[in-house]
């Protein structure tokens, strides 16, 4: 199953799927929503998920997917790079991550290491991950976006898309409380102050992520 909201990317993983003899595209989702309702209809070995939807956080997809049916493989493919999102893409069920700027034939081996029961990602993402489960990664609190949960950093993303606080309290289906109570968090661990300095670093954090 391919889960994205781009339609290309959609078309592209389909025939780099399909172009192997031994594996078939069973279904395709844009959203998360839809995600869910084929996954109602199907079963597949393996879904393939863009952290960026529009209607949710890749993150948390990967989490009902997980909780609705654990034997159903898990790997992102993704435009965000591996040192933000891999960790928690694997922390959330996945047992994959892979860059979209990667060789196609990258995605391959991705596919077929995870159907064989293995881990899949880059030789530096490995890397940071051992350092990080040391507990003495040199770099681990140098980024205060890095600090963020997964449910701060989906909020902060989305205003940095420029959504409302309410806006984003319909998508989410949360409280304008809870998203309010989310900002505060964002703010205390980002360091800054006020609501446009908020506002000034989600933005900046969204043009140079994507």
């Amino acid at each position: 199953m391919i889960i994205d909201d781009h339609p290309l990317m959609r078309a592209g993983l389909r025939g780099l799927i399909e172009a192997e003899s031994d594996m078939e595209v069973c279904c395709e989702a844009s959203t998360a929503q839809e995600a869910m309702v084929g996954l109602r209809e199907q079963t597949p070995d393996m879904a393939i998920v863009d952290i960026s939807l529009s209607d949710s956080n890749g993150l948390e997809l990967l989490k009902r997917i997980r909780s609705r049916n654990d034997d159903i493989k898990t790997i992102v493919v993704s435009m965000y790079e591996a040192t933000m999102f891999a960790e928690r893409a694997l922390r959330a069920g996945a047992m994959g991550y892979v860059n979209k700027e990667e060789a196609v034939d990258v995605v391959v081996d991705a596919i077929r290491t995870v159907l064989a029961g293995s881990i899949y990602v880059d030789a530096e993402t490995n890397k940071r991950l051992l350092w990080n489960m040391s507990g003495r990664s040199p770099s681990r609190d140098s980024d205060p976006i890095g600090q963020l949960s997964d449910r701060e950093l989906e909020v902060f993303a989305l205003l940095g898309k420029g959504q409302s606080t309410r806006d984003i309290a319909n998508g989410l289906k949360l409280s304008v409380k809870t998203i309010e109570s989310y900002r505060e968090n964002i703010k205390t661990k980002i360091g800054v102050k006020t609501a446009s300095e908020l506002m000034r670093h989600a933005v900046q954090w969204v043009l140079e992520n994507g």
